[in-house]
């Protein structure tokens, strides 16, 4: 399967978490809301303009920031 970052993936496809761009402190922010190398999530959905890319996880919902959406590399459908 392709692999892109989290901001290309369609709403509603569910993918999986291959790697992150960012440094520590990113992986950090990430792991702290459950967000790992591994973790399989789904897109709920995402603003026009580079707004909020909203994830979920399991039955639990997050919004991060497009710039950091755009470091979260995923394997799945695009």
């Amino acid at each position: 399967m392709p692999l892109h970052d989290l901001t290309q993936v369609k709403e509603r496809v569910v993918c999986e978490i291959v790697e992150m761009t960012g440094g520590m402190g990113f992986a950090g922010k990430l792991a702290a809301m459950g967000i790992t190398v591994g973790t399989k999530v789904k897109k709920i959905s995402s603003q026009i303009m580079k707004g909020p890319v909203t994830i979920q996880l399991g039955n639990t919902q997050v919004a991060i920031g497009f710039g950091m959406a755009k470091k979260i590399i995923v394997r799945g459908e695009k």
